[in-house]
């Protein structure tokens, strides 16, 4: 049987017709049977929306009318012809005009309209202005839907099917995907509404003022619920991390810290001296002979100008010298949020230059460390990256669809893989050699912050603030009565300092060289004021 020819449309065989992108991934079968049924009796009344294919063989791929194709071959059979309207479109002005047409129609999916998004953002290079307009959304819906992106398979499927609520969704996006499917299984085996799912999440979630590790990477981070709340109606309260995980991991890596530091301190102590080899009466004179030399040269070290402090610090015990404070020295403190900050702004240097994402992935595959890419990181994300029915075609299948890739998205996939080489290569020097290679700027992803002063001691903050310019725009003597209040009160004064701005300043712990890195358009410091903080 052919369909009935609407006016200005041409007929054109089914079986030269092809399934092109689609931001539809669930078809209601009811709605299909009632569609054939309906074809069969009326034929197509509304045609399907092609353009040429690329392989010049008189073919044409689908824009918009996914369904009624589906509905047709079932009709009329592959034989069969149906109506289309053609028209010369590229890559990008298909996918939008697919997604166009699915959003403006009644029963679309959020999740449907989620991977979409996900296409036309890597489309236009991360830009979200520029997805939105191209979309026609407001900056808060393309907000929400990305962040809809990042539900499991059997989460967005539920969603489709109607079994759960957008307010269910929207609280299981907050968890990490791995979870997602156990926490679904208990929603739909129990029959929770939103309100006891929120409940339920609250239980396992891990409230971040309770964290003892840096909580600078937390603020952006899309599992901290107060990123949800921005986004969503529904979430969970603010200041809590539903990234149980993350959460113990970094606890556990800042308590290890914490307990070398400790050993390292109690075998310092424990060094035997030539006071320790004297007679009884002997050791406890050169003791205090030592104490007092100890704080003398704490006294002297306090009134040189010019001389950062902690060169001497006087112990409780004052049979022990205190370590001395150096650029080398505070760095020990904050490496991991020193390499963890630095594999972020080469991750996002990468997802932004292709071409540099290209020469990092080449270097990694010659030296044998691009396997180290976490099979999961990538995969997981190739459905959106080529389109939602790449991860279940066979080997062959994926590479003719790799093959059809034009320019933009083949730079958005190269991208990614450099971004993921950039978060998951073993070494840190490699991270390192290429943030040098591309001029990678951490001023884009990190400043000073809370999080970080508080790692330090009273004399290692005097030694930050003098290295990155707070003591001489304070005035010595203002910053020593800054010095004496508590530890909190220093740091809230260290960040608030009137007329200070820690934009753009890097202490010597952040950086890959060991120096510091002054505000773009600072004056730079004198070689021999940086050899002494370096010192």
């Amino acid at each position: 049987m052919t369909a009935p020819q609407p006016t200005g449309t041409t007929m054109v065989p089914l079986a030269r017709i092809a399934i092109g992108y689609n931001p539809r991934r669930y078809f209601d079968s009811k709605k299909h049977d009632e569609l054939v049924a309906s074809l069969r009796l009326r034929g197509m009344l509304q045609p399907i929306l092609v353009r040429p294919a690329d392989d010049g063989k008189d073919r044409y791929i689908i824009v918009a009318g996914g369904r009624r194709y589906r509905a047709a071959l079932e009709a009329f059979g592959a034989d069969g012809e149906a109506p289309v309207i053609i028209r010369e479109m590229t890559d990008q002005e298909a996918l939008e005009a697919a997604i166009d047409e699915n959003d403006i129609r009644d029963d679309a999916s959020e999740t449907e309209q989620a991977d979409a998004a996900v296409r036309v953002l890597a489309a236009c290079q991360n830009d979200r202005g520029e997805a939105g307009r191209r979309l026609g959304w407001s900056r808060a819906k393309l907000d929400r839907r990305l962040a809809l992106a990042n539900l499991s398979d059997a989460v967005k499927l539920a969603l489709d099917k109607r079994r759960i609520k957008v307010g269910h969704a929207e609280l299981l996006a907050a968890v990490p995907a791995d979870k997602q499917d156990k926490a679904l299984e208990t929603i739909l085996g129990a029959g929770l509404d939103i309100g006891k799912t929120r409940d339920l999440l609250m239980r396992v979630t891990q409230n971040l003022a309770d964290a003892c590790f840096d909580k600078s990477e937390c603020t952006t981070c899309p599992f901290n619920s107060g990123t949800q709340r921005a986004l969503f109606e529904t979430h969970v309260d603010d200041g809590h991390c539903t990234n149980a995980a993350c959460f113990q991991l970094k606890t556990d890596a800042v308590e290890q810290a914490r307990q070398e530091e400790q050993d390292r301190s109690a075998a310092a102590d424990d060094t035997p001296d030539e006071g320790d080899l004297a007679e009884a009466d002997e050791a406890e004179d050169q003791e205090d002979e030592r104490a007092d030399g100890v704080e003398a040269t704490a006294r002297r070290a306090a009134l040189a100008p010019g001389t950062p402090s902690g060169r001497a610090t006087v112990r409780s015990n004052a049979n022990a010298n205190g370590p001395s404070v150096t650029a080398k020295s505070i760095a020990g403190r904050t490496s991991d949020l020193r390499e963890a900050t630095w594999r972020t702004a080469l991750a996002r240097g990468l997802a932004d230059n292709a071409f540099d994402a290209r020469t990092a992935i080449l270097v990694a595959a010659l030296t044998g460390t691009l396997s180290q890419i976490k099979s999961g990181t990538l995969t997981a994300r190739a459905g959106l990256l080529v389109n939602p029915s790449f991860p279940d075609l066979d080997f062959g299948g994926k590479i003719n669809e790799v093959r059809e890739l034009s320019e933009a998205q083949a730079a958005t996939a190269l991208s990614a893989i450099g971004a993921a080489y950039a978060r998951d290569v073993q070494s840190f020097s490699h991270v390192a050699d290429l943030a040098r290679a591309f001029d990678v700027d951490i001023r884009q992803v990190w400043q000073v912050d809370r999080g970080f002063l508080e790692r330090y001691t009273k004399d290692e903050l005097k030694f930050v603030a003098r290295e990155c310019g707070l003591i001489s725009h304070m005035g010595e003597k203002a910053f020593a009565k800054l010095l004496g209040s508590k530890k909190a009160d220093l740091v809230t004064g260290m960040l608030n300092a009137a007329g200070f701005d820690w934009a753009g300043r890097l202490p010597s712990a952040m950086t890959l060289d060991g120096q510091y890195g002054a505000a773009p358009g600072a004056a730079p410091m004198s070689s021999r004021r940086v050899d002494a903080l370096a010192a």
